[in-house]
């Protein structure tokens, strides 16, 4: 409720300012149902029971023009899987140098993927929910510093973000939950645009620890290990389990067409921290969908594949017993999966779609199958 009472009085003062500066309102929303049909297994933090918390959300944008080229923009949200309780997701102003350029400071959306400006907008793309296979980092937005250059390269529309900042909160990362703090966040993503297609590359790095919890299985083997190899006297190896202060990077590259009736889209990510025993995680997804007036239907394929380097299981021939644990526990956060998609989306209104999706989880690494569906409808106003 404290969250909710900040948002109430932070949208109070921005409506009282309205003789000194223009103060725009906008709003979206997704109603979200859903179900697994499989009882004895969850995906996307569906069961077999239905419910329509889980992927709704609800969401107030205020943007306050202060005039001279500085704006202030803040955006409320509130998800069904936290009792809709309202947050701050962005908190943010920006001053404009030119037409071409500005400058961006506060907590704002990290720009990691195609969709990330618009991620909890569900009007703006054809899924309920955006392939998360590559769209599965657990947090999206940083506090810092954001400098933006439009311009023309020949008949290519250009646009180039430059990003620094940093990152504190308790998320799951891969297999494993903890407090995670990225530091000395910086990176960049450009993006072409010529008339029906369009290109996206984007690489960020960050000083990342995590401070892994005894909540899940791999959690607890992670931190067991590390604490017998620290006792075993094998401080390098015990530190390559920790992850403190490690390098971490992500690259994203993709492309989308938009020709005629046709569409398509294709993302490919990587995510890595060095000298830590999280697996290198490299994902994709292809999804091709075909417009009919109102209508769009859509085919998604999703794989997502995990590695750990040959030689890291290796690290300790002399000592069998331990070097045998530290494969084990490795192999046990790491991921391999594939996901197939149908589905379709129905623009019933100017500002309102139907969505309905079917999607099959193929766990490689347990061999079991998962099937979702879900249904919802996405609104702006």
């Amino acid at each position: 409720m404290k969250k909710l009472s900040v948002a109430v009085a932070v949208c109070a003062v921005l409506a009282s300012s309205y003789t000194s500066a223009e103060v725009r309102i906008n709003g979206f929303a997704s109603i979200i149902g859903g179900k697994s049909l499989d009882s004895d297994s969850t995906l996307y933090g569906y069961d077999d029971d239905i419910t329509f918390k889980n992927e709704s959300v609800f969401a107030l944008q205020l943007s306050a023009d202060l005039h001279e080229k500085l704006t202030a923009t803040a955006q409320i949200v509130a998800r069904g899987e936290n009792d809709f309780d309202a947050e701050f997701e962005w908190a943010y102003i920006t001053y404009e140098f030119s037409d071409e350029l500005q400058l961006s400071a506060g907590k704002m959306r990290i720009p990691f993927y195609r969709y990330s400006d618009f991620l909890d907008v569900g009007y703006t793309y054809r899924w309920v929910r955006p392939p998360q296979s590559v769209y599965n980092l657990p947090f999206s937005t940083y506090e810092g510093l954001s400098l933006l250059h439009n311009s023309q390269i020949g008949d290519w529309d250009s646009t180039l973000q430059v990003i620094y900042g940093s990152f504190d909160d308790s998320i799951a990362v891969v297999s494993v939950n903890g407090d995670t703090e990225l530091n000395n966040i910086a990176g960049l993503n450009w993006t072409l645009t010529y008339d029906w297609f369009s290109a996206r590359a984007a690489y960020f790095i960050a000083d990342t620890t995590i401070d892994i919890e005894n909540d899940t299985d791999a959690g607890i083997a992670l931190n067991s290990l590390e604490q017998t190899l620290r006792g075993a006297g094998f401080s390098e190896q015990a530190d390559d389990i920790d992850v403190n202060e490690d390098d971490g990077a992500f690259f994203a590259l993709g492309f989308s067409i938009d020709y005629n009736n046709i569409l398509f889209d294709a993302e490919y990510t990587e995510f890595e921290v060095d000298n830590s025993a999280l697996a290198k995680q490299t994902q994709y997804y292809t999804s091709v969908g075909y417009r009919m007036d109102e209508w769009i239907i859509h085919l998604t394929y999703e794989n997502n594949d995990d590695k750990h380097d040959s030689n890291r299981y290796n690290t300790l021939p002399a000592v069998p017993q331990l070097n045998e644990g530290i494969n084990r526990v490795l192999e046990g956060v790491k991921a391999k999966s594939n996901v197939y998609t149908i589905g379709t989306r129905y623009d019933f209104h100017p500002s309102a779609a139907f969505k309905i999706d079917f999607s099959r989880f193929e766990d490689d690494v347990t061999d079991t199958e998962t099937d979702v569906v879900a249904v919802g409808i996405d609104l702006v106003f």
